[in-house]
């Protein structure tokens, strides 16, 4: 509207047309789904190399569809792209745990992050377990350490030699006048002082006993009990020479008679972690060597809380994961038993161990707290109990973990070794393949475009039978379908060219496979299968080209642009193939691309290449070519965002004009890159009529005539007779 005037006079006015503007958003992204040996389940993660998709979701295994899936991502990866993986649920699956008791839990499954932080954080079934399902992590150790002992006593008789011992014993000694040093004050006492054996060693030659003891309660003989924590090395040792000591066992049962100051003799304190290994079976490791003894954090001790850190280690006991045997997968040390734990420093971090154990390990989650009681897993004994009768237990005390530090002196667990047990992969076949109902249920998980962003579907193998195989692909055509701003690439069942003698039999199989899937130009069909060396298990495997066919179109994309043919000697070139379960000739190439197949060939002196560029589309159209799919579908997503931009601003002139001016910029620009040959805009008052606006919409009509790739080539050679003028015969044949 123009600025009303009262006297004469210029008046400058701007429109700014420059607002927004449309770029390609094809980014390269692929997805897969499929049964891998570790890694989060039904969770997409995006994966960037090879060496991402070892970490993340382990090596290939012996078992077809298993290493299909695996190398089929992999391959995928060498042509550039970026790849969301999600790993396959399965009925069987199950992770790897300490359990509570002599055995691991059997129906324990953690899926993902996401799942154990909504169920399984305060879990009590199990001390930890694996970060995901499967076997891989069976014979893994979670080794535990705090700041248990307080001072070693040492038995100088033999009475007691074949008395069991064991950690997990209680001690009860009995003092008169004694100097206690304790939460904070020292003081004469009377009465007993309690503790928890953390150690037990035997002398070969004369039987004499070494115990480690953890002092942890006094009570005077009016019956006041106090939680203490006796400070190590102090001149003022809790139990002396004169002193009466019991040994009882975790029931409560006695194993040692009152004795005199000449049968029990204690000794100068030594520091319990220095001699400390960890619980290993095949190598022989101190802890002292991980880390420095775990004494209490900063944040703990500023709020008069005691005994909170902690150190744990996850160690490849076996070697299973890594080779190696004895192997630190992971150390986490100074974690804290305090919920509100937190780090030193000017940006301070949770150090929770729960917390800070599942936000930073890539193998385990911990579970139940680990001085809520007893536990008898592999021998171990982490928490005080059975004192003498009478005497409440330690751990019914006010130091459990998970507490907020405040004025909490935490139980102890002293040194304590869990085995990972019971891990389950999918079942069938060598335990690595998944259903069809698995698969649909985790490719869904892509189905949602404002969710995911994804350029192309793989398939990756088939499934148990030709039938579920046909299933599979046309679930992903169909979610390519629905989302219209991707691309499926699909590939035979083994059975169609794997292991067929016959080349006409391949061809046939192939037709019969792919004739009854659906009609769509948002999916592309390849002739079978490559055969390719295993780096990690030392051998040649047949793999499907479904991965490389959607790494053919992000390399057209990097070394051209997307509307740019992925076929042929220029940018079609497989990746890794050493040879074709079945490489079709020509006339069998015409039968198949008459089907919508796309012959991959192996050609002599040209290598192994895709030779056809055709969508599944059913019928003849400028969308039954790869190039003008893709095309069309760059173009789309870039103008898309720019109409995004347009959402409830004004439907005028100035609106469309500003549309216009962002689009046919955009389009010119395709243009010189030689992926359109005309193209026209039209969004005005023809197309947005009174009723168009009205109705709260806003139309624009774009044109396109694309750019077609060369499918035949003829090349016609003439002779001519001697004296014959060229221009008389051209144009005549």
């Amino acid at each position: 509207m123009a600025t009303p005037q009262l006297s004469p006079g210029v008046i400058i006015r701007e429109v700014d047309l420059t607002v927004g503007r449309a770029d390609n958003v094809l980014d390269n992204i692929g997805a897969i789904a499929g049964p891998f040996t570790q890694g989060p389940v039904d969770e997409p993660t995006d994966i960037n190399t090879q060496g991402e998709l070892l970490q993340v979701f382990g090596e290939p295994q012996s078992n077809d569809r298993q290493y299909e899936y695996w190398l089929t991502a992999s391959e995928y990866l060498t042509y550039g792209g970026v790849l969301k993986v999600v790993r396959t649920d399965g009925d069987n699956l199950r992770n790897s745990n300490a359990g509570v008791g002599i055995a691991s839990t059997t129906t324990l499954k953690i899926k993902s992050y996401e799942d154990y932080t909504l169920n399984y954080e305060t879990a009590t079934d199990f001390n930890f377990a694996s970060r995901n399902p499967g076997s891989y992590a069976d014979g893994l150790k979670v080794c535990v350490i705090d700041n248990a002992a307080d001072q070693t006593l040492g038995i100088n008789t033999t009475s007691l030699a074949d008395s069991n011992i064991i950690v997990g014993n209680g001690v009860t000694a009995a003092l008169s006048s004694a100097v206690i040093p304790g939460a904070g004050s020292t003081s004469l006492f009377n009465g007993y002082i309690k503790g928890i054996i953390t150690g037990v060693s035997t002398d070969a030659t004369n039987g004499a006993s070494t115990i480690d003891v953890r002092i942890l309660q006094r009570i005077s003989n009016d019956g006041t009990e106090t939680q203490i924590d006796y400070q190590q090395n102090d001149s003022n040792r809790s139990i002396e020479v004169n002193d009466s000591i019991q040994i009882y066992n975790n029931a409560g049962i006695q194993t040692g008679k009152e004795a005199s100051p000449e049968s029990f003799t204690a000794v100068t304190a030594v520091d319990w972690y220095e001699q400390q290994q960890l619980g290993l079976t095949n190598s022989t490791l101190f802890w002292k060597t991980i880390a420095p003894k775990p004494v209490d954090t900063n944040y703990v001790a500023s709020r008069k809380g005691r005994n909170d850190a902690l150190h744990v280690a996850i160690v490849d006991d076996e070697g299973k994961v890594t080779g190696i045997q004895g192997n630190i997968l992971e150390r986490f040390t100074f974690l804290s038993k305090a919920v509100d734990g937190e780090t030193d420093g000017d940006a301070p971090t949770k150090s929770y161990y729960k917390d800070f154990i599942a936000l930073n390990s890539r193998y385990i989650f911990a579970g139940r707290n680990l001085s809520s009681g007893n536990d008898s897993y592999n021998n171990t004994y982490p928490a005080a109990s059975g004192f003498s009768s009478g005497y409440v237990e330690v751990t019914q005390g006010g130091g459990l973990w998970s507490q907020e530090a405040q004025g909490i002196q935490f139980n102890s667990i002293g040194n304590v070794t869990y085995t990972l047990l019971g891990g389950k992969d999918y079942g069938a076949n060598e335990g690595m393949n998944a259903t069809l109902g698995d698969l649909t249920t985790s490719y869904n998980l892509f189905s949602n475009k404002d969710e995911i962003s994804l350029d192309y579907l793989i398939m990756g193998p088939g499934c148990g039978s030709i039938v579920e195989s046909q299933a599979k692909a046309n679930l992903l055509i169909s979610i390519a379908d629905q989302r219209k701003d991707c691309i499926a690439t699909i590939s035979p069942d083994r059975t169609n060219v794997v292991g067929q003698s016959i080349s006409n039999e391949q061809q046939n199989a192939l037709v019969k496979f792919f004739s009854p899937l659906t009609s769509s130009s948002y999916c592309v069909f390849d002739s079978g299968y490559k055969y390719m060396y295993d780096r990690f298990n030392n051998t040649f495997r047949y793999v499907p080209l479904n991965g490389d066919i959607a790494g053919l179109m992000v390399r057209t994309s990097i070394e051209a642009f997307p509307w740019f043919s992925p076929a042929g000697q220029q940018r079609g070139t497989i990746n890794n193939a050493v040879k074709l379960a079945f490489n079709p000739n020509k006339a069998q190439r015409d039968v198949l691309y008459g089907n919508r197949i796309n012959s991959v060939i192996n050609s002599a002196g040209q290598g192994i290449v895709l030779f056809g560029d055709k969508t599944g589309l059913g019928f003849n159209s400028a969308f039954d070519r790869i190039n003008v799919r893709r095309l069309f579908l760059t173009v789309e997503q870039a103008l898309e965002s720019a109409a995004n931009d347009q959402l409830f601003e004004l439907n005028d002139d100035e609106t469309r004009a500003n549309f216009i001016n962002i689009v046919e910029p955009y389009l010119r620009d395709v243009q010189s890159q030689r992926g359109i040959e005309e193209f026209i805009v039209i969004c005005d008052n023809t197309n947005n009529t009174p009723d168009v606006i009205d109705n709260n919409e806003f139309r624009a009509d774009i044109f396109i005539k694309p750019a077609r790739a060369i499918n035949f080539v003829t090349l016609t050679f003439v002779a001519t007779r001697t004296g014959v003028s060229f221009d008389e015969v051209v144009g005549s044949v």
